[in-house]
């Protein structure tokens, strides 16, 4: 993982690979960035000028690489574009200055040690900066020849190793706790990012309830794991029913973080389909090769929970990690199978590829027993939500308006795309089974919707509860961009913790 430290020392005489500053897209021209004066004075006063010769606009993640001035230890500057220049007396977003950290973390890949010199107004500037540079830093190379000797095998550069925050304070409380803040989620983050990223031979439902177990003994956490004699006893009839086929049986798992001043209790449920086949409703050809981020619900959770824990929230965090892998044999699942669910409602089984609405199912409920004031579960739940947001945002589903507007404004705070959805109630009737007490589809036109309508059915009467489904941010196929990687992105951990930290704070709920 990225150091990062504060520091007060001055642009030129700090010895690093590169000093980064920021720059903005103005009227007329690339603007520098505050934070970045002293290096703009040692090109008197020419950046902008020298920037706009090489072709540099200050457009958002634009990264323009250029020889230091004469005196400066640090042989290179790197501007980077935070987008366009705000307006007078206003400042640049948080999330201008997360994604411009990001940008320039991962084009300075085999660094040893870098300045950030980007606007830093206060303690919170410094977290989101130091934040999105962690993020921006992140490398997946396990399973590359040089990966185990900590370089990139494509490349032959290591994440950059160190950032060095300038303009920061290192002896103020709040500048601390905001490093410390920043450092704890995108570690937390950058975990789920890898259990995404592991491919589903060496991540079946019961190593990934092992690295749980692990993780939660290290941070303090209570775990309890149930196996599938433990499911059975207990009548999980949907994480059964989907694992029925897999010669890795199925998980749930447990994890409960508390704090002896705490007085609210949030349950956060997450989808964990190591790998999804569809089972005997097959997925077609070309649909499959992604399926092992079917998990990323489940690695959120997983990951909230444990950062909930090393930031010492005052609030209790339970997590539900409902593991399964969906495979196609004879012992399968079958579409017309009726499974009885562990609330005691029946569902029949329609399509065996609408699976993570039944694991969650079950979750949900088992989470409803201990009547927490909110629950959220999160999931890659269904393709409907992509074709309605997109690849990078999430819908929000929920049984109380308000508390659908707190997710909404929590996601927002901490820069991750998401949009309010109905749950319109003339679809709830598509679902009617002759056979059982509902099924597991149905009308197919607003399907992201149903779906959170079915999932509605097995939570807690009077217990306020949002749908998170990031089916759509939750791998990104495409190139990187800001502090966003190719592959796992670790999707909605940010917008838990900021509920944590909201209910912590008695701001929600």
């Amino acid at each position: 993982m990225t150091a990062l430290t504060l520091s007060t020392a001055a642009a030129a005489g700090l010895r690093a690979d590169a000093i980064v500053v920021g720059v903005a897209k103005g009227a007329e021209g690339p603007v520098v960035a505050p934070g970045a004066e002293a290096v703009d004075q040692a090109y008197d006063g020419r950046l902008a000028a020298i920037l706009q010769t090489l072709g540099a606009s200050g457009a958002e993640g634009e990264v323009t690489k250029l020889p230091a001035p004469s005196g400066f230890k640090a042989p290179v500057v790197v501007a980077v574009g935070l987008g366009a220049e705000p307006e007078k007396d206003e400042a640049f977003t948080a999330e201008a200055l997360r994604r411009a950290a990001g940008s320039a973390a991962r084009a300075l890949a085999g660094s040893k040690k870098a300045a950030f010199a980007l606007p830093i107004t206060d303690a919170a500037d410094a977290g989101v900066i130091g934040e999105g540079a962690l993020l921006g830093a992140y490398s997946f190379d396990t399973y590359k020849e040089n990966g185990r000797n900590g370089r990139n095998a494509k490349n032959g550069k290591a994440p950059l190793a160190e950032v060095a925050l300038l303009g920061g304070k290192p002896r103020d409380k709040a500048y601390k706790a905001a490093v410390e803040r920043a450092v704890a989620v995108a570690e937390e983050l950058n975990r789920a990012r890898d259990l995404i990223n592991t491919p589903p031979n060496d991540l079946n439902p019961a190593a990934f309830a092992a690295l749980a177990q692990t993780a939660a003994k290290e941070h303090g956490i209570k775990v309890q794991v149930l196996d599938e004699k433990a499911l059975a006893k207990g009548g999980y009839g949907g994480i059964l029913g989907v694992g029925a086929g897999s010669a890795s049986a199925p998980r749930l798992v447990k994890l409960s973080y508390t704090h002896s001043k705490a007085s609210k209790h949030l349950a956060f449920v997450g989808k964990g389909i190591t790998y999804d086949s569809g089972g005997i409703s097959l997925k077609p050809a070309g649909h499959n090769e992604t399926m092992k981020c079917d998990m990323s619900g489940a690695a959120a959770v997983f990951a909230a929970v444990v950062a909930a824990a090393r930031l010492g929230l005052e609030v209790n965090v339970t997590g539900w990690l409902a593991l399964a892998e969906n495979m196609p044999s004879g012992s399968a699942t079958r579409p017309g199978d009726v499974l009885r669910m562990y609330s005691g409602k029946t569902v029949e089984v329609l399509n065996t590829d609408a699976e993570g609405r039944l694991v969650l199912a079950d979750a949900l409920w088992a989470a409803s027993e201990e009547n927490p004031n909110a629950i959220v579960d999160v999931a890659t739940l269904t393709g409907a939500m992509m074709l309605a947001l997109g690849s990078r945002t999430f819908g929000i589903m929920a049984n109380d308006d308000a508390f659908r507007t707190a997710v909404h404004e929590a996601a927002g705070e901490v820069g991750e795309d998401s949009w309010p959805m109905p749950l319109p109630e003339h679809l709830r009737k598509g679902m009617d089974s002759p056979t059982a007490d509902i099924a597991n589809m149905g009308e197919r036109m607003g399907g992201g919707l149903v779906a959170g309508l079915f999932l509605r059915e097995f939570v807690g009467e009077g217990i306020t509860w949002a749908h998170l489904d990031i089916a759509g941010p939750a791998f990104n196929e495409q190139g990187p961009f800001g502090y966003t990687p190719k592959g796992g992105t670790g999707s909605a951990v940010r917008t838990l913790v900021r509920l944590a930290e909201l209910t912590a704070a008695g701001d929600l709920g």
